[in-house]
């Protein structure tokens, strides 16, 4: 089930969209700041972004720059009254993925966000590589200095994600939730206790972890 992130502050708009895609049974989370939205994004992960262009705190086109500009690869949709040609050509630019003018028709936005959603993610590099690690997805080989660490199928799954996503921070709920799936038994704890158990195998004595923990946040992967 797709989740989607809607940021507008015109909560008749809003309410008209949330209900239009909960009846599509997406999960929606639904936001009012431009601010609030890039500090939401560092630590959750959408599979579709629908951004007002006028937002109080920072600008819906310039969340979606800043967004981009920071790795951020997710789908992003404009949706404004600004109809000039200059404005699409704007945000266009920014990084959206689409962009649709006010006023639409709800069957429009449904449509336009199914054709989002289809679209195949950027392809990934099968090796990724931080410090003196380096992960191998195709043949699930880690190896710190040349040396194979051997991972445990979740530990390994923990690390490519936190891979992946260098210098954001995840919160134990936002990891479960991408790492573990469906688990009905993944807790905090759990999370805690991969992280720990990574960290005796993957650090170097005479550097800090390259998994912070953000006290009352959650992790980050510092390359």
């Amino acid at each position: 089930m797709a989740k989607i992130l809607l940021v507008e502050d015109d909560y008749e708009i809003a309410s008209l969209v949330v209900d239009c895609l909960k009846a599509q049974n997406y999960l929606v989370d639904h936001l009012v700041n431009g601010s609030e939205a890039l500090d939401r994004l560092k630590f959750f992960e959408y599979d579709l972004i629908i951004l007002d262009w006028k937002l109080p705190g920072t600008e819906g086109v310039e969340v979606c720059n800043q967004f981009r500009a920071r790795g951020g690869k997710t789908p992003c949709m404009i949706l404004t009254g600004m109809r000039e040609l200059e404005n699409k050509e704007q945000g266009l630019d920014a990084g959206a993925d689409d962009y649709l003018t006010k006023p639409f028709q709800p069957r429009e936005l449904t449509a336009r966000i199914r054709a989002l959603l289809r679209r195949p993610a950027m392809a990934e590099t099968h090796m990724l590589v931080a410090r003196d690690l380096e992960l191998d997805t195709i043949t699930h080989i880690v190896t710190k200095a040349g040396q194979e660490v051997q991972l445990l199928p979740k530990e390994f799954a923990l690390l490519e994600f936190l891979m992946r996503h260098p210098r954001q921070v995840f919160s134990a709920e936002a990891l479960i939730d991408r790492v573990w799936s469906s688990d009905s038994e993944a807790t905090g704890t759990a999370v805690r206790i991969n992280v720990n158990r990574l960290r005796r195998k993957i650090d170097s004595s005479d550097q800090e972890s390259c998994i912070r923990t953000i006290h009352g946040v959650g992790y980050r992967f510092d390359p």
